[in-house]
């Protein structure tokens, strides 16, 4: 007998600590990448539900693609835009915006991922051109956005946008920029970090919506 619950307490011990294993391995892994920039230093989360924009973007940062390039595209309310490669010590005179790293990468458009406050997104041309939504190689934006009303967000469903309750929550608490939703891949979101992202959006723009005092991206770095 003795035999018995020495067996049975033994089983459950390690039924227990086969069950703890299980689930520190099921855990999922998120990648966080630091963005330092000249205007301060934001945290941000990559999904792993869009690996192909997460893999492409951890391979540019160990490559230090993004390292000196410019947040060349402003708009206060909207977003803010960067990783032109062209825009690397570019003249106050020269158009940027249509540089990249010579490829595309498929849309990865999930429902779950939307345009709120802080959502890091993969910027693209035109439907016209680019009717599958390809994304850039590497230029992306980050949204500022702003509150939305309950009157707006019923007005936006009225033309076929869907929102489940929690991104409603979000538009009206926190802000973002839910036209986007569904016609450009998110790939993540600032965690730390939001208020340097309201000092970029406030940074004063001139022609093509470009700071007229550079915004650079001093590094990107992947954390280990």
């Amino acid at each position: 007998m003795k035999l018995l619950k020495t067996l049975v307490i033994t089983l459950c011990l390690l039924s227990a600590t086969a069950g703890t294993y299980a689930q520190k391995n099921n855990k999922t892994h998120e990648t966080m990448i630091l963005m330092e920039t000249s205007e301060g230093t934001m945290k941000i989360k990559l999904y792993d539900g869009t690996p192909l924009h997460r893999d492409n973007f951890i391979k540019l940062a160990k490559e230090h693609f993004y390292d000196g390039l410019l947040f060349h595209r402003v708009i206060e309310g909207f977003m803010i835009q960067g990783g032109d490669p062209e825009s690397k010590g570019a003249d106050a005179s020269k158009h940027l915006g249509s540089g990249g790293p010579g490829y595309t990468i498929p849309a990865e458009l999930l429902p779950q991922y939307f345009h709120k406050k802080g959502a890091l997104a993969a910027a693209r041309t035109g439907d016209q051109g680019n009717p599958q939504r390809r994304s850039s190689g590497s230029q992306f934006y980050i949204v500022h956005g702003k509150t939305i009303s309950e009157g707006q967000i019923k007005q936006l469903e009225n033309y076929g946008f869907v929102f489940s309750d929690e991104q409603k929550r979000i538009y009206e608490t926190i802000g973002g920029t839910p036209t986007l939703d569904a016609q450009y891949t998110v790939f993540g979101e600032v965690v730390e970090g939001l208020d340097v992202v309201d000092k970029i959006a406030g940074t004063e723009t001139g022609t093509a919506d470009r700071p007229k005092k550079d915004v650079v991206i001093i590094k990107v770095s992947v954390v280990e």
